[in-house]
């Protein structure tokens, strides 16, 4: 196992920041940590990493308790923190051998060039940081993380205040490195985790509240019921659909309508248009998007 959490909490003063929080997460998976801030999801990559001692409860990383072994298991894991901590005045090459060199990596200069192509730093590599874009300072974060060649990656929101371009290639860097790396991601961006990420783990005011892949997460708020968009021409009173047995909800969405049903009632919604002469221009049954699934638990 990776990463293991037992029974975590973490205290500050009298505020509890995580409450008794646990999960495990196996070698090579990808999970996605998310939760609204301050939900605790930064607090609890700090004491994986072990830059952080929790208050009560345990945590192994690569089978390796984090409580007194906190050298050991740094070698094991590659670190980005939320707010990229970088020199600016140094060369991207020059820092990434100041991080080898504490590391004490023996192959130094060959480890430097393999990440600097990993990362896609070559055409960067002879600039100083601060001279960098954000996107390629964020490689430059994420190759530091790389050097010791750790078995986990806990990467603290890697595409924070990224164009779009940016956030492509940092996250195809991402998908990469989860083939043969155990990652922890947190991120606000859905489509990041749709895209990356085979689990998703929420945390909300301390405590998870879901931990299950990306596609059962949409589902498993669905509670059995049908969602399906439905658009006639012509446009159709939501009176009529609302007559369908086992019509839960009708909302209008553009030219169409929104339908929730305690059943499939697609067969009903087309007999409706036979029966009345309409054309039926789209009927689309559709889960919960992950954003209305991430806002249901984490605001009730």
């Amino acid at each position: 196992m990776s990463i293991s959490v037992s029974g975590i909490s973490k205290y500050f003063g009298s505020q509890k920041a995580l409450d008794r929080v646990s999960f495990e997460i196996p070698s090579g998976q990808v999970v996605g940590f998310l939760g609204p801030n301050g939900a605790g999801k930064s607090t609890m990559m700090k004491i994986i990493t072990g830059y952080l001692p929790s208050s009560e409860g345990k945590t192994r990383v690569c089978n390796l308790p984090v409580e007194g072994n906190d050298l050991e298991v740094r070698k094991k894991v590659g670190y980005l923190p939320e707010h990229n901590p970088l020199y600016l005045d140094m060369y991207v090459t020059e820092y990434l051998s100041f991080v080898a060199g504490i590391y004490k990596l023996s192959n130094r200069k060959q480890r430097i060039e393999e990440i600097i192509d990993i990362t896609g730093l070559t055409p960067e590599r002879h600039k100083k940081i601060g001279a960098l874009s954000k996107g390629f300072r964020q490689r430059v974060g994420i190759a530091q993380a790389l050097l010791p060649d750790p078995e986990v990656l806990i990467l603290d929101e890697p595409t924070t205040g990224l164009d779009p371009n940016q956030i492509v290639e940092v996250r195809n860097l991402i998908s990469n490195l989860g083939r043969e790396k155990t990652i922890l991601l947190s991120t606000h961006i859905m489509q990041e985790v749709k895209a990356i990420c085979e689990r998703v783990i929420i945390i909300n005011k301390g405590n998870i509240v879901a931990d299950r892949s990306a596609s059962d997460l949409e589902k498993g708020l669905q509670n059995g019921k049908s969602r399906i968009f439905v658009e006639y021409d012509p446009p159709i009173a939501p009176e009529a659909i609302n007559a369908i047995t086992g019509v839960e909800s009708v909302s209008q969405r553009g030219n169409g309508w929104m339908v929730t049903a305690g059943t499939d009632i697609r067969p009903a919604l087309f007999k409706l248009a036979v029966d009345n002469n309409l054309i039926l221009l789209t009927m689309n049954q559709e889960s919960e998007s992950l954003e209305e699934v991430f806002q249901s638990l984490t605001q009730g």
